[in-house]
């Protein structure tokens, strides 16, 4: 029998897996983020469809959220030149501010598409499945599919929003603060598909504004 974790887990343990080995990628890297939509895509349907759900309680709150989680992302480096390059934020263990697509492919319009595919569509879907949608629940209980959607405790709350924090590396203290407006978002909503929707509209209007600004070092 399957475990009822693989659909929520194995997106994003293959989206963790394709970013290890991205540097060791032997060809065009134009391909590999074409390769990337694509495997991401199938490894979804293959193994979430079933626990997917894309209504929303509150579908225009969820944009208005989207679009603040999006600008408090971007407000310190905008508002203080250099921020980012702060020991606090730039150091060994959350690493170096840069983008993870060459130079040479950025040039690429179909990069620059695909990117924001992913980023927008893929990416909010594959996370949110893990972080809101089983994370939560497993700190509450290990047998998770016991506790309902939106559940939460303290430790809950803040261990997912800690850990979705350290994903983002150097830009850790406005992930900590996205994961915590996203937690308590679940909370209010209970609907995964209020939570895809805001983490959509927040990594779409950042690809937008990464591609119009050129600063690719958001697209980690």
């Amino acid at each position: 029998m399957k475990h009822p974790a693989i659909p929520y887990v194995a997106p994003f343990a293959t989206f963790l897996l394709l970013l290890i080995v991205a540097p060791y990628w032997p060809w065009d890297p134009r391909w590999e983020q074409y390769f990337r939509v694509l495997v991401l895509s199938a490894v979804v349907w293959f193994f979430s469809r079933s626990v997917l759900e894309f209504r929303c309680a509150a579908p225009l709150s969820s944009i208005a959220i989207g679009v603040g989680v999006w600008l408090l992302w971007i407000a310190p480096d905008t508002l203080i030149p250099g921020f980012r390059q702060h020991w606090l934020f730039t150091n060994s263990l959350t690493g170096q501010v840069s983008s993870s697509i060459p130079a040479e492919a950025l040039g690429s319009t179909g990069v620059l598409v695909f990117r924001s595919l992913r980023a927008a569509i893929l990416v909010p879907i594959i996370e949110e499945l893990f972080w809101r949608g089983w994370m939560m629940r497993w700190l509450i209980h290990p047998e998770f599919t016991k506790v309902p959607l939106g559940a939460y405790s303290l430790s809950s709350v803040l261990i997912t929003a800690a850990l979705f924090a350290s994903e983002h590396g150097p830009f850790w203290e406005v992930g900590l603060l996205t994961g915590v407006i996203y937690n308590l978002w679940m909370v209010k909503t209970k609907r995964l598909g209020d939570l895809i929707l805001a983490h959509g509209v927040t990594n779409l209007c950042l690809s937008l504004y990464t591609i119009a600004t050129g600063r690719w070092e958001y697209w980690m």
